[in-house]
């Protein structure tokens, strides 16, 4: 079984739209065959609990917008570390960079088939970490390490 023609409807707008948001290693996987409550998961992280929160602001209204869909459930946004939306084809996480890196979804997921998404957001591949190298690099008082 793969995802849905709607699920990939759905991955597509909502990377897209955490691209927007400037989104770092926007990845989405189809876990149909491997869970039965949702065909695909969209992975996304972002550097401050700000962002965080913009980028999920900004996927909830594309998809409502777009394709007139609304989540069935939004967890974790008081915090603003890890924040998802169930629409039951899809979830999205969108993570503080720290989350990302400690709960490393991608490692339970590595095995299953990855979805294509728009060229904006495979373009975000490798940001966190050129992010965390240029803010590892202002912190030391390096040159060329300005904050952005």
């Amino acid at each position: 079984m793969t995802a849905t023609d709607r699920a990939t409807e759905l991955v597509e707008v909502a990377a897209q739209a955490a691209a927007d948001k400037l989104a770092h290693d926007i990845i989405a996987y189809d876990v149909s065959d491997v869970l039965a409550i949702t065909d695909a998961f969209l992975l996304a992280s972002a550097p401050s609990d700000r962002q965080v929160k913009s980028i999920v602001d900004g996927i909830e209204e594309r998809l409502l917008k777009d394709l007139g869909v609304k989540p069935v459930r939004r967890e974790g946004e008081r915090e603003g570390r890890w924040v998802l939306l169930d629409y039951v084809d899809i979830v999205v996480h969108v993570q503080h960079a720290e989350e990302r890196v400690f709960y490393a979804l991608e490692r339970l997921w590595k095995d299953c088939p990855v979805l294509e998404l728009p060229e904006d957001a495979e373009a975000t591949k490798g940001r966190a970490a050129a992010h965390a190298d240029e803010h590892q690099a202002a912190q030391s008082g390096a040159p060329g390490g300005e904050l952005r």
